[in-house]
């Protein structure tokens, strides 16, 4: 093992290296922040430009999803290049001056890796193309026979995520296995490229001073025998994921993650990396060990109902996961992939579905504004967000969430870039409702995100959701947020949690090491707090708060002495 260094080959002082465990984390999506080069797509000098912002609202870190050369046909999951940046949002240069202006505010910085596939553009797949059949530059990537009499049909009738076939054909008649987009190859992790490619990669970047990594689709790396015979999609289905799946979450893709600690452990302080790991609750721990990845993402309250029993045991069940892991939890409510939870809160509760699969629904019908309440999903959101942040582990928060952000619903068809949406047509309305760029002031063609056209279109209402709109209420949900980060960077301490008597089904109360408490009233109707709690004194609430009552819908902060 090399001697451990940082970026510039001097070991740091003063930092902590499990900075991580209780961050706050802040997603930025590259092209839809802030635009300065007058693209309609946002840069990395956009982000540069609200670094203030970012310091004022108090987040640790932020996770910048990719931001490599691509052609976007996932958003920029699809990576041509994964050591420099899409000339569409700037430079190594800009990059290195992004990544100096967070070091100088105090946020750290974590971008994301997609390990699972290159994209079509990449020089390995071009490569591949070119050397044809049995050459060492195909065996990088999935390819196989077809089956049939010429070939002529794919090696299984698998679907991919994104839907449509699994499986794409190239000129020569071999077929390559594409789990999302035909634009994105799946990689061959049996391939020792493969792999020293990666820790050149994770050098590259913690060379230059990124603190962590996000890791897409961790839980697919590692494939079974490819080259042999092929389940159906339905015994696919079928099959349970033990470690033996041929696909997702085997056992042997922890051997990747292990040889990748000991990259990160080159470093002082210890890079560190969060997996994007859809698994079985019991088989998320491995991910978190220390000795692979450090931490694993919690998608529970994604899909959770605005229930205090749900969220309980949410809960519950994921620090006591953590505990097994020795890692933190980690905890999220909006990401890239899914409906904003100010949404998912504004609409009707379905006992037989989770709060997403009502959410993708609605939009999938239109998502009609009758059906929508638009003040409750607030309320629940800003309630929801407060208990998120009591919580002992890490709170990753998306961009405009801090906002109150609603999801984009009526975004036309010939507007939208999601490939879900074009590969599963009267199925899946696709992503892009939620990665409509930000508004930052009241008016403008783009609310302030730039002086082009935003390339996703924004909705006459983000004007009353912008930053200039909010900077000067003091009751709106992006004070809250700075008024809740301030008040937790003062109260956190120690990792635990008790759970305490709340008086009522509809809600709940934990305490924190230090006599933090937080109160949630998961209900409609006012609860009052109980006589020991309502000596606390008040720290931060979600919504106004009259002595000892807490209305529907709204979390406190108390201290007790």
């Amino acid at each position: 093992m090399t001697q451990p260094k940082d970026f510039n080959g001097e070991t740091p002082l003063g930092i902590d290296p499990d900075w991580w465990r209780q961050a706050v984390v802040y997603q930025v999506y590259p092209r839809s922040y802030a635009d300065a080069d007058a693209s309609g797509i946002g840069d990395l000098k956009g982000i540069t430009s609200r670094v203030p912002y970012l310091k004022e609202l108090g987040v640790d870190a932020i996770w910048l999803s990719p931001f490599y050369p691509s052609q976007l046909a996932d958003g920029g999951y699809d990576v041509d290049d994964y050591r420099d940046v899409d000339p569409k949002i700037g430079t190594l240069d800009d990059f290195d001056k992004m990544s100096a202006a967070l070091k100088e505010a105090g946020i750290k910085l974590i971008v994301d890796i997609v390990p699972n596939h290159t994209s079509n553009q990449h020089e390995w797949f071009k490569a591949a193309l070119a050397a044809g059949p049995g050459s060492p530059e195909r065996d990088r990537y999935i390819f196989r026979e077809g089956k049939g009499e010429n070939g002529e049909e794919p090696p299984s009738d698998w679907v991919s995520i994104f839907g449509g076939p699994a499986w794409e054909r190239v000129e020569d008649g071999q077929w390559y296995l594409h789990l999302f987009a035909p634009e994105q190859p799946d990689l061959n992790w049996n391939n020792h490229d493969v792999h020293e490619d990666f820790k050149k990669t994770f050098r590259f970047w913690s060379d230059r001073g990124v603190d962590g990594f996000r890791i897409d689709v961790a839980h697919g790396c590692a494939k079974g025998d490819m080259w042999g015979d092929l389940p159906s999609e339905a015994e696919l289905l079928a099959m349970p994921k033990d470690g033996n799946h041929p696909i997702w979450d085997r056992d042997d893709v922890h051997d990747i993650y292990k040889e990748w600690r000991e990259v990160f452990n080159e470093y002082n302080p210890p890079r560190t990396a969060v997996a994007e790991a859809w698994v079985e609750t019991d088989r998320r721990p491995p991910y978190a060990s220390p000795e692979e990845l450090g931490q694993a993402f919690n998608f529970d309250l994604l899909s959770a109902r605005f229930d205090a029993g749900e969220f309980k045991k949410i809960v519950s069940d994921n620090l006591e996961l953590s505990a097994k892991s020795g890692s933190s939890s980690t905890w999220v409510l909006s990401n890239h992939d899914v409906v904003r939870h100010a949404t998912r809160y504004g609409l009707a509760i379905d006992p037989e579905k989770t709060n997403e699969q009502v959410a993708r629904e609605w939009l999938l019908a239109g998502g009609s504004e009758d059906q929508l309440d638009r003040e409750l999903g607030e309320k629940r959101a800003r309630a929801a967000t407060l208990f998120e942040l009591a919580l002992p582990g890490s709170a990753y928060l998306y961009q405009g969430e801090e906002l109150g952000l609603h999801e984009v619903a009526d975004i036309p068809d010939a507007e939208r870039q999601d490939p879900t949406f074009f590969r599963s047509p009267g199925v899946n309305i696709g992503r892009d409702g939620c990665r409509v760029p930000l508004p930052w002031t009241r008016e403008g063609s783009s609310f302030g995100f730039g002086e082009a056209k935003a390339h996703l279109p924004q909705p006459a209402w983000f004007g009353d959701y912008s930053v200039e709109a909010q900077e000067s209420d003091a009751a709106s949900t992006l004070n809250l947020y700075r008024v809740a980060l301030k008040a937790r960077r003062e109260l956190q301490t120690t990792e635990g949690l008790e759970w305490l008597e709340s008086g009522s089904e509809d809600a709940l109360a934990f305490r924190r090491p230090n006599g933090w408490v937080n109160f949630t009233n998961f209900g409609n109707e006012p609860v009052q707090l109980p006589a020991e709690l309502a000596v606390g004194e008040l720290k931060v609430a979600s919504a106004d708060v009259s002595g000892d009552i807490v209305p529907g819908a709204t979390t406190v902060w108390l201290k007790l002495s």
